[in-house]
């Protein structure tokens, strides 16, 4: 498809519908500011977590978005760093999106600090020992490289420089998403953390999230304003998505037989896989049923891997799954107990050896939704006022 026959229009936005949607977005907006004074104003008591889990659910929506913006961006890498055409139609909603769910998870994730005014010290005064630190250049960065990546796609007399911009795009999304990971496996006092393969793994995990949510976001959009989406796209983007969600079973699967092979990582497996309560039901039944083996039937299972709603449901689950990686990840982690001293016995009052209880409270749920709604409504401002859609996605036109 040449970039010739690609017409660029902004929505129309004048629809009851389109308003609606706007409203319901700003008031997840509004109930996420909402939840986040009320914990500020009480405390962090009026939430599920204590001093042994100082990470919770909206921790778990803030690295989600994180991820997933990463992700989000892989439509238009393969169209300018991978030269692959097809997608070059999908590549300025792939940018916008990149930058919208990650400023909704860094929103979530200044938000549930407490003390959001305190941004500042960490913005000004840095600590390079701290992975933090590192990954405050990154997320900021990402932001302007996007930005000046889409302004490449946007102004035509810069069109020249798209492919060599998206290339560089495409390597600091990687750098990110591994600084993300790296957050975790630097944290050696963890046992469920403290390892080098979760670095390699929050990219994959980007390119499932990622492209799951586009999914979604695309059918959703093109349904919304009537434009129309042929097969052949989602067909091509069902197949990545299936690609990356084995890739990250693999990678899950990696891991955990990595820890099983060393004596010291026996416990935390056993609690993780078999023992902890909650955490195992979401590690079985949310990660590896619902966001892997479910989506993976109905993405490649004949008869019924072509329909638009088995891709549609594959892709939610794809979110569902990943959210409950997360949580395992993020609040699993912290469930079970610091190995103070290796080989020997801890007992105080201070929960010494003791797992660790988490329950989110509402206010949690709402601030860490809120964010989606962050991204939601962003987004829907950025295709009113600025033409990121094309106007028609036919199979036809793909072809071509």
């Amino acid at each position: 498809m040449s970039s010739k026959k690609i017409v660029f229009l902004t929505i129309e936005g004048k629809s009851l519908g389109f308003y609606f949607l706007l409203g319901v977005f700003a008031l997840m907006v509004l109930a996420g500011l909402g939840a986040s004074y009320y914990m500020e104003h009480h405390g962090h008591v009026v939430t599920g977590m204590n001093n042994q889990i100082v990470w919770g659910m909206p921790h778990v929506f803030a690295v989600f978005l994180i991820v997933a913006a990463s992700g989000a961006l892989n439509v238009a890498s393969i169209s300018s760093a991978f030269g692959k055409v097809a997608y070059k139609p999908l590549a300025r909603l792939s940018a916008l999106l990149a930058i919208t769910l990650l400023v909704g998870g860094l929103v979530v994730l200044v938000l549930d600090l407490g003390r959001p005014d305190r941004l500042i010290v960490a913005m000004t005064r840095y600590n390079f020992k701290s992975i933090f630190a590192w990954n405050i250049y990154l997320y900021i960065g990402f932001i302007g490289v996007v930005a000046a990546y889409l302004w490449m796609m946007f102004e035509q007399r810069m069109n020249r420089f798209t492919s060599a911009v998206g290339t560089f795009a495409f390597v600091w999304r990687f750098i990110l998403t591994t600084g993300t990971g790296s957050i975790f496996g630097f944290i050696v006092a963890r046992q469920a953390y403290d390892a080098a393969l979760l670095a390699p793994t929050f990219v994959i995990m980007s390119l499932s999230f990622g492209t799951a949510v586009f999914i979604l976001m695309l059918h959703f959009i093109y349904s919304m304003t009537g434009r129309e989406l042929g097969d052949l796209l989602v067909g091509r983007l069902r197949n990545l998505l299936s690609i990356f969600v084995a890739a990250v079973f693999y990678m899950t699967l990696i891991f955990h037989l990595t820890n099983l092979y060393g004596t010291q990582h026996h416990g935390v497996e056993r609690f993780l896989l078999l023992e902890g309560g909650v955490f195992t039901q979401v590690f079985w039944i949310g990660q590896i049923g619902i966001g892997t083996l479910a989506p993976l039937a109905l993405f490649w299972l004949p008869g019924i891997n072509k329909s638009r709603g088995s891709i549609l449901l594959g892709s939610l689950m794809v979110v569902i799954g990943g959210l409950s990686q997360i949580f395992v990840i993020i609040i699993g982690a912290q469930a079970y107990p610091l190995t103070l001293f290796p080989g020997k016995t801890v007992s105080s009052s201070f929960f010494d050896g003791a797992i660790n209880t988490y329950s989110p409270s509402l206010p949690e749920w709402v601030l860490g939704i809120s964010g989606f709604g962050i991204a939601l409504l962003a987004t829907l401002i950025a295709i009113r006022v600025l033409p990121f859609l094309p106007q028609r996605l036919a199979d036809a036109q793909t072809e071509s």
